[in-house]
């Protein structure tokens, strides 16, 4: 199940497709790949969305000790595979108290990403130069991450896996910590997770919120 789809770079409500144009569109940010919030996220429903995707859904295999998935979005429409995908995870975090974290992959220009990171703009810029902030594993791969503009009560991180981008958004900003672990993340699309049975929570607000 999935509600209404919103903008992927704002809250606002899209109007649909019609006579006058064939994209969804943004009042504020005109035509957009329209977010889906899935409401009940579930294991059927990650391998269902995994079908239809056109970049990496990230997931922490296995997931750090004490998490659990809260929330699954998709941002494209029926016409072609996903652009951006984002999936929801809350857990402890290392200094005390519950966290929060979003793993983004997708296309340049979606601005899925940037929104959860709490910034204007579409993609995240010129942030990825220099020695990196961070490190995962993704895909088999080492990969970078380098901190990103973000709103003051989180922590974002960015970088490039499998041709796109990848962000990494944390709630509160010392939950940063959790990517000093060893991270290995891994695409759920493979066929190899088809019968994945991860531990799921309580449905995360983070998805639908600014």
């Amino acid at each position: 199940m999935t509600a209404a789809p919103t903008c992927p770079r704002c809250p606002g409500d899209l109007r649909a497709p019609g006579l006058m144009s064939s994209s969804w569109v943004c009042e504020q940010h005109g035509a957009v790949h329209p977010l889906h919030v899935i409401a009940r996220p579930s294991n059927e429903a990650l391998r269902k969305a995994a079908q239809a995707l056109g970049v990496p859904l990230w997931s922490p295999l296995p997931l750090l000790p004490g998490w659990t998935v809260t929330g699954l979005a998709t941002a494209g429409d029926d016409r072609s595979p996903a652009k951006a995908t984002v999936l929801a995870l809350a857990g402890p975090s290392p200094l005390g108290g519950p966290a929060d974290l979003l793993l983004v992959a997708e296309e340049p220009g979606v601005g899925l990403g940037a929104r959860y990171a709490g910034i204007p703009s579409l993609d995240p810029g010129a942030c990825t130069a220099g020695p990196p902030d961070a490190k995962v594993e993704a895909a088999g791969h080492p990969t970078a991450l380098w901190r990103c503009d973000s709103a003051d009560d989180r922590a974002a991180f960015v970088g490039e896996a499998m041709g796109v981008w990848l962000y990494a958004v944390l709630w509160p900003p010392a939950a940063e910590l959790v990517l000093l672990e060893h991270v290995v993340l891994h695409d759920l699309r493979d066929a190899a997770h088809v019968a994945l049975d991860l531990p799921f929570g309580a449905p995360s607000p983070r998805l639908a919120a600014a």
